[in-house]
């Protein structure tokens, strides 16, 4: 079973920028793809990024598109989301997960493993 831990959340401020983490341990990582979900409070989980076991192909929400970047490094098993022209309404708990398939998707059921999240706010 794949342990997934995100990192790098925090405070920062309207249009600046952050990088979250998501190291896995334990199991397999390489032919996995990797999923970031955020979860605002009284909101449903919404998709914000995936990217391909190999980093050949991402795929962005729509609200994020332009702002975020993900990328992946096999060889640390670690997945980070470069965060960039933060707004408020980017703040929430950000989650990270892997799916057994080499592609990702947007949808939350069908992934298999799932980090406890890292809260991101965003002050205006």
């Amino acid at each position: 079973q794949v342990q997934l831990v995100e990192s790098g959340g925090g405070l920062v401020q309207t249009g600046g920028s952050l990088r979250l983490s998501c190291a896995a341990s334990g199991g397999s990582f390489s032919y996995t793809s990797t999923g970031w979900f955020r979860q605002a409070p009284g909101k449903e989980r919404e998709f914000v990024a995936t990217i391909s076991w190999n980093g050949g192909m991402t795929y962005y929400g729509d609200s994020v598109k332009g702002r975020f970047t993900c990328t992946r490094d096999n060889a640390k098993k670690t997945v980070y989301l470069q965060m960039n022209s933060l707004k408020p309404e980017d703040t929430a708990v950000y989650y990270c997960a892997l799916i057994n398939s080499p592609y990702g998707s947007t949808r939350p059921g069908e992934y298999d493993n799932w980090g406890q999240g890292t809260q991101v706010t965003v002050s205006s």
